[in-house]
């Protein structure tokens, strides 16, 4: 008797349809086959199995006791392997997956809670884990599903991850609404370069960035005081102090305690970019839950 590794999954489907038949004729033309094919794929099955399976009886065939035995799990598990075979089905407002995702504070405040606010009422149960992101392993990360979706930029994300646009944000000067620079109604290039800055720096320890680049390239320099490891941080001590600092938009937007302002100079803004594995690519539970992040931006921005 063959194992199962070496018996064709059609000859079980075959079987089942004999079985239902008991007519050799009948049971092509349900297969769209021709009876000789048919025939000889019971053949098959005869050798396979070591049982005649069918014997000739006056209006088709009758199954032997072996046959008969082999019907139920046979039915049962083709029924089975069909089911497993069908296109998953995704239910948001059933399901209680965990999906993973990683950025930095600033990803994780712009896109995360405004995103969080509105999953509730579509997937209750869904649970969202967040990550500070580490751009060296974010590919490593997503080949052993331990991240999800990440948010970088183009230019940092790995070139083997799918990935799509999902907004570009420009910077702006912010200071607390009682800085002496507040009451002005346009921020002078002098004044920027003279007030005491913060800057972030996710690596720690940095006192320069994109805003002293441009300064440098103009011959200007700016007075960097602290640096500080997240913008979250950088919030806070701009509340608190008389610092000025240069943040993404996003970051701002409604807070009534900080002042925002255009800055004096141009400085390049950049893409957000949303990131996942190949993988994941064609998942519908995934393929919903990137969607849905896509979708909220698309609400922040009306």
């Amino acid at each position: 008797m063959k194992t199962i590794e070496k018996l064709d999954l059609n000859l079980l489907k075959t079987f089942v349809v004999l079985m239902d038949e008991c007519n050799v004729s009948r049971a092509a033309e349900r297969l769209s086959l021709t009876q000789p094919a048919v025939s000889g794929m019971l053949n098959r099955l005869r050798e396979s199995l070591n049982d005649p399976l069918f014997v000739r009886s006056q209006h088709g065939i009758v199954p032997t006791v072996r046959a008969k035995e082999l019907a139920s799990p046979i039915k049962k598990v083709l029924s089975e392997l069909d089911t497993a075979l069908q296109p998953p089905v995704f239910s948001p407002q059933t399901s209680a997956l965990t999906f993973s995702m990683a950025g930095t504070d600033y990803s994780l405040s712009a896109i995360i809670l405004p995103f969080i606010k509105t999953l509730n009422a579509l997937a209750p149960d869904i649970r969202i884990a967040t990550h500070f992101i580490r751009d060296d392993q974010i590919f490593q990360q997503m080949e052993k599903s331990l991240i999800d979706v990440a948010f970088m930029t183009p230019e940092t994300a790995p070139g083997d991850l799918k990935g799509k646009v999902l907004f570009n944000e420009e910077y702006v000067c912010i200071m607390s609404v009682n800085h002496p620079l507040a009451t002005q109604q346009q921020l002078t290039l002098d004044a920027f370069c003279n007030a005491d800055h913060a800057i972030v720096s996710y690596q720690g320890g940095a006192f320069a960035g994109i805003t002293d680049q441009v300064l440098k390239e103009k011959g200007l320099a700016r007075k960097v005081a602290i640096s500080v490891p997240s913008f979250l941080v950088l919030m806070e001590l701009i509340q608190q102090t008389q610092l000025i600092a240069v943040a993404p938009k996003r970051l701002v937007t409604n807070n009534i305690n900080i002042k925002t302002m255009e800055l004096p100079i141009t400085i390049p803004g950049f893409t957000k970019y949303m990131v996942w594995h190949e993988s994941t690519h064609l998942s519908p539970a995934h393929q919903w839950i990137r969607q849905q992040l896509e979708n909220c931006i698309n609400l922040i921005d009306c």
